[in-house]
């Protein structure tokens, strides 16, 4: 009777042990799925009223970026305020603005965290019903540096871009 009490007593440690740590695991991904989600939430809530800086303060010193207007990798956060400083005073034709992620997915690798994710964006051109103004897939990748995260990459492409035929 005791070696089964005993043998009772060491699987219910052991099961309490690997749930806590599963939990604690888990809890520690969701938390850090919430805070990559809410900064880039944050970044496009900026970035949709056509204020880039939600991007600039998020963005390491060493950032790199492409997306489709680039013929090369943009280095460095200098080169992403030159190249975002037009929009500040940029004005758009449509109204009522906004935005939907899509599919948002968090993998975390240490210091390192993917957020990879489709981003519909909406508007309404004037005197017209709300339409889809472009549609994307977004990579970001954001590394832990003195305990804030930070986006070090930033990959954008188009949904199903037309694809030109050479000679066409």
């Amino acid at each position: 009777m005791q070696k089964a009490s005993l043998l009772t007593v060491f699987l219910l440690v052991g099961v309490t042990s690997l749930t806590t740590e599963t939990f604690q695991e888990r809890s520690s991904v969701d938390r850090v799925t919430q805070e990559i989600l809410a900064l880039e939430r944050a970044a496009l809530d900026r970035w949709i009223a056509l204020d880039p800086e939600g991007y600039l303060q998020l963005y390491a010193p060493d950032v790199t970026y492409f997306d489709p207007t680039t013929d090369l990798r943009v280095d460095g956060l200098k080169a992403m305020q030159e190249r975002l400083a037009p929009m500040k005073s940029a004005k758009s034709p449509f109204s009522d603005r906004r935005f939907e992620m899509v599919g948002a997915k968090v993998q975390r690798y240490g210091e390192v965290a993917l957020l990879t994710f489709n981003l519909n964006v909406y508007g309404r051109p004037a005197n017209q019903p709300e339409r889809v103004l472009t549609r994307w897939n977004s990579t970001e990748v954001y590394g832990r540096r003195n305990g804030k995260w930070a986006l070090v990459h930033s990959h954008w492409s188009y949904i199903k871009p037309e694809i030109k035929q050479p000679g066409i």
